[in-house]
């Protein structure tokens, strides 16, 4: 061998050495890749394979449900039967149906509006052909199941509401999520998207979604390629949501409604100890029950066509001049500013002319002299139109806010009203315009720009009973765990101006002169102490002053004047306080009055009072009204405490 063949020799083996070793490197990572692979990420890959025929499917969880203060349901969820049809399985979906037809009764409807979604729905996905089906027709689906291939009878929880309409207003209803739901929410979960899931649409129902709708379980579904499910592997259920107690007396609710049957109007009853809302009542009133699967839409024209509103809470989004009943804010302002004593007095030749300009007392006569007690027995306006000028509306709009008036409460209801208790600032912002003396005098008798709901008044109402801040309280308890009451810390004022204006309610009630006094409770023990008020709704001319005042029985009823009345019992020792409004009532002395005093002693008595609470003269009337009511309301008993 010559020395250039050992010197390629050399170069060869060198070559080959080098070729080797590249070759044992990759061999050696794709070894140690595949290991990776293979024995590292052989978990993830798994599942990624696991993935592609095991799908994860939510399971609705249960809706909390509600109950009253006494345990009462008030909204509960029931089993639904519906009749499903997946039309993979059943091949032709017409001969199905007719063969089902010949098992249940379907509506012509409903046969269309299933054909309709079995087109543009895949065919493995189950349609719904009927909802809320009997027990008897789910028997029948069943015991003919060979015969109605595809077709399959379901079971789910469907919401209902067993006192109907008695608390349609406070609890709301639940429907569908719809596209305008989910448009109003940030990041739905998916749980809003499953098909036919119900949440809230107004009220507690609405105000409570999060605590009631709980937290969706899931299952795994193995599938096959199309993507139908062949069999369930396993499932987690999921959490279901908080039941709620509301401080609602269920019994007393139902009382008030029936009490409120054939008025525009509503009632507020609050618990002065706690702030509790024992009562809170919206006439006319309308079936949640109805919007749970979809109102039809003549049961709907019929809700909105009515005068009366009956799809509206008047109780918290109702808005009112609160009239006379405002007249203790405007004593409060001024005893408060030391303007006035008790037995300081005013004279009322019927009305008091102000910059040119006659402010006119209810009685054109006139009250003659009067002080603070016979001015709110009496309800002389021209008093108060000079305490007004007195004190001036920045100090009255301050202690109305004192009394909750103004404010918007924290209670879970939809459209809660803040109301209004005007400034001279808060005119120039609204209106551009200066505060005029005028505006001041209307406001003094509660009219002008000053509004408030009933819930409002039946806080302030609370308030002057007790000298404390009280606040409403709607939500008794959340899964369990109580909610902190609305007593509330001691009010800033001079507990005698407190004594003065209790006293002088007390006045309106039980003096023979006093504007509520036909509508007084005799028992000793049960005295009310309250206010009439009646706030107008149109102007009244000078020409209609001088030929006579219209009466509200000559006018068209959306013309009459608004009644009010608030009050608290027993007097001495106060445990509820009441606001009643009836739109376009008339007097608050003849259309509220007898109302306020009846809800009053229903709850005083927690069911119905005995004749002998009533004035003589009035008991006849009242027999023939409890039947009445008793035969409203068949399922309340006496005692007012029904058992869950």
């Amino acid at each position: 061998m010559t020395p250039q063949d050992r010197q390629n020799r050399r170069k060869l083996s060198r070559r080959t050495a080098i070729l080797g070793g590249a070759q044992l490197l990759f061999i050696g990572g794709l070894a140690a890749r595949m290991r990776y692979l293979q024995v590292e990420e052989a978990d993830q890959f798994r599942l990624l394979a696991e993935e592609n025929r095991i799908n994860i499917r939510l399971i609705p969880p249960a809706r909390g449900e509600v109950f009253d203060r006494n345990g009462v349901r008030l909204a509960q969820n029931v089993p639904s039967y519906r009749i499903v049809i997946v039309s993979e399985d059943a091949g032709d979906t017409d001969l199905a149906l007719q063969k089902l037809s010949q098992v249940v009764a379907l509506d012509p409807e409903s046969l269309e509006r299933t054909r309709s979604e079995l087109k543009r729905s895949a065919r493995f996905l189950p349609v719904t052909i009927a909802e809320d089906v009997s027990w008897e027709d789910i028997s029948r689906v069943s015991v003919n199941a060979p015969a109605l291939a595809g077709i399959t009878p379901e079971v789910g929880l469907s919401r209902v509401y067993p006192q109907g309409s008695d608390l349609a207003h406070v609890l709301g209803y639940v429907g569908p999520v719809s596209d305008y739901d989910l448009s109003r929410i940030e990041d739905p979960e998916p749980l809003l998207r499953i098909p036919r899931f119900q949440i809230g649409k107004v009220g507690v129902e609405a105000k409570r979604e999060k605590d009631l709708r709980g937290k969706a379980g899931a299952k795994r579904v193995e599938v096959n390629a199309t993507g139908r499910i062949m069999r369930e592997l396993d499932r987690q259920e999921g959490e279901a949501g908080a039941d709620i107690q509301l401080t609602i007396d269920a019994a007393l609710q139902g009382y008030a409604q029936a009490r409120l049957d054939g008025e525009s109007a509503s009632a507020v009853v609050i618990d002065c100890d706690s702030g509790d809302i024992v009562a809170c009542a919206s006439a006319p009133t309308y079936d949640p029950n109805l919007f749970v699967r979809g109102i039809s839409q003549a049961d709907y024209d019929l809700l909105t066509g009515d005068p009366y509103r009956p799809l509206a809470s008047k109780t918290v989004q109702g808005l009112y001049p609160p009239g006379s009943t405002f007249k203790m804010m405007t004593a409060m302002a001024a005893l408060e500013e030391g303007l006035i004593e008790p037995d300081d007095t005013a004279y009322c030749p019927g009305h008091l002319e102000v910059s040119g300009r006659k402010f006119h007392c209810w009685k054109r006569a006139g009250h003659g002299w009067v002080d603070l007690q016979n001015s709110l027995k009496q309800s002389c306006d021209v008093y108060y139109y000079d305490l007004a000028l007195k004190v001036g509306i920045e100090k009255i709009s301050q202690m109305a806010q004192l009394f909750g008036l103004g404010q918007r409460h924290d209670v879970p209801m939809s459209a809660v009203a803040q109301g209004l208790t005007p400034t001279k600032d808060w005119k120039a912002a609204a209106y551009g315009s200066d505060w005029v003396i005028g505006d001041t005098v209307n406001a003094s008798i509660g009219q002008g720009f000053m509004l408030a709901s009933p819930l409002q008044l039946a806080v302030m109402t609370a308030r002057l009973a007790t000298g404390r801040s009280v606040m409403p309280r709607l939500i008794k308890s959340t899964g369990g765990i109580e909610d902190p009451p609305g007593t509330g810390t001691p009010l800033p004022l001079d507990p005698e101006n407190l004594r003065k204006m209790r006293r002088a309610m007390f006045a309106v009630v039980n003096d023979r002169r006093g504007t509520a006094y036909k509508s007084r409770i005799i028992q000793d023990n049960m005295r009310m102490a309250g206010k009439t008020g009646t706030s107008q709704v149109r102007n009244i001319t000078a020409a209609e002053r001088r030929s006579g005042v219209i009466s509200n029985a000559d006018l068209p009823w959306e013309r009459r004047d608004h009644a009010l009345f608030v009050d608290f019992a027993p007097h001495d020792a106060p445990k509820y306080a009441v606001a009643v409004v009836v739109e376009h009532g008339g007097g608050g002395s003849t259309a509220a009055a007898p109302i306020a005093r009846d809800i009053t002693l229903q709850a005083l008595y927690q069911g119905e009072p005995p004749l002998d609470a009533y004035p003589p003269k009035d008991r006849p009337a009242i027999r023939a009204q409890q039947k009445r009511l008793r035969e409203m309301r068949p399922q309340a008993n006496t005692s007012g405490k029904d058992q869950a």
